[in-house]
């Protein structure tokens, strides 16, 4: 079959005016927000998108919102034209890759008094986003109680970056149906209540995660590894799948399940951020699985950060 070639659109006006033109024509539009560098887990975001939706569309932006100052914006790998070639390959295709230069540039001049807004500010929430400036962007979307835990704990401007970033695409592309994958489990439950609460009309699809042959989560950030720690970060989902069997047969604690896991990780050479089995749906923690939870784990291998979860049904 032949490939298909995307429409690369990087303005905000013409991919709004695209998807109006399409859903005008009866067409419903998906979207699969990324940060690029795409591996197989965004094209099985891809994939499924086509049994949701006629017309599909892919973003790519990395988004300086979601990262502070200390963290690795500047080292995100990417490959766009790598990107599009793996986008071509896939059956059925892109319709458009939205691909903008800067999603807080709103043309502001120079001005003092618009650029230096982060001077009032605490220091322990500013962005890249905010210490360069920002051209003025003040307005940010926050889950509140659901983003205080786990990543938001390490990182306490993600999760109001990826919400703000994430209603900024839905404003411009305005689908139907948006796709995210449920290894960054917290971000997927965040951006389905965001959507509820803000009344977005659109379907939030969660799909499962893609492993290596190893069993390592798909990411961006494992082509920073190292063959050695490469090799240990496979130790996340060993003892996670471990922690579910042992759940399965009975273990239902969940000190001795995460103490397990941390116990695991550390053995193997990472540093664990966090470890914490919650409800799947409030992402409250628990002290016994006695419904479905998911076993959410955070770690360092060298200077990667590595997310994973599972689930476990009960």
């Amino acid at each position: 079959m032949a490939s298909k070639e995307p429409e690369i659109i990087t303005d905000k006006n013409q991919m709004r005016k695209w998807s109006r033109a399409m859903r005008s024509r009866g067409k419903t539009v998906g979207l699969v927000p990324t940060m690029g560098f795409l591996h197989d887990g965004h094209l099985s975001l891809i994939r499924e998108a086509h049994g949701h939706t006629d017309l599909v569309v892919v973003s790519i932006y990395v988004n300086p919102g979601q990262f502070s100052p200390s963290e690795d914006l500047s080292t995100y790998p990417s490959d766009f034209d790598g990107d599009i070639q793996k986008l071509r390959a896939v059956p059925g295709g892109v319709d458009v890759v939205f691909h903008p230069h800067n999603l807080y540039d709103y043309g502001t001049t120079n001005n003092p008094s618009v650029n230096n807004v982060n001077e009032e500010r605490d220091v322990g929430v500013v962005s890249c986003l905010e210490q360069g400036g920002g051209l003025g962007h003040e307005t940010w979307v926050k889950v509140e109680r659901l983003e205080k835990g786990m990543c938001g704990k390490s990182r306490p401007v993600f999760f109001r970056g990826v919400a703000t970033v994430v209603t900024k695409l839905f404003n411009v592309v305005d689908p139907d149906v948006a796709l995210f994958g449920k290894k960054d489990y917290q971000q997927l439950r965040i951006v389905q209540k965001m959507v509820r609460d803000l009344d977005f009309a659109i379907e939030v699809i969660g799909s499962e995660i893609v492993r290596e042959s190893d069993g390592l989560a798909m990411s961006s950030r494992n082509v920073r590894l190292s063959p050695d720690e490469r090799e240990q970060a496979a130790s996340i989902s060993r003892s996670l799948s471990r922690a579910k069997i042992a759940a399965e047969k009975g273990r239902v604690n969940c000190r001795e399940l995460r103490d397990s896991v941390v116990k695991a990780i550390e053995e193997a050479g990472g540093r664990v951020d966090y470890a914490e089995i919650v409800e799947q749906e409030s992402l409250v923690a628990v002290e016994e699985i006695t419904s479905p939870v998911v076993f959410c784990v955070a770690a360092w291998f060298g200077k990667v950060r590595l997310v994973d979860n599972m689930e476990i049904n009960m």
